[in-house]
């Protein structure tokens, strides 16, 4: 599995943090030193692979198209 985009955000001083998010209990985000990228709650049934590959694409959309994604915050 490679991660390039979850690789490239913490090489340049980003981070992603995985576990409880609010009241999701769990989920995924991934921000930069100025945004959040994303934020993506775990589905019923998603390994934790899928989870990640989930993000690294969230991180690419973000950066790319300017789309952030937020599965946490209604």
């Amino acid at each position: 599995m490679k991660l390039k985009n979850i690789e490239e955000l913490i090489d340049n001083e980003g981070e992603i943090t995985i576990g409880r998010i609010g009241p999701v209990r769990c989920g995924a985000s991934a921000s930069d030193e100025a945004n959040c990228l994303a934020m993506l709650a775990r589905r019923p049934g998603e390994s934790f692979e899928a989870l990640l590959i989930r993000l690294d694409s969230a991180i690419e959309d973000a950066i790319e198209h300017d789309i952030f994604a937020d599965e946490i915050n209604p």
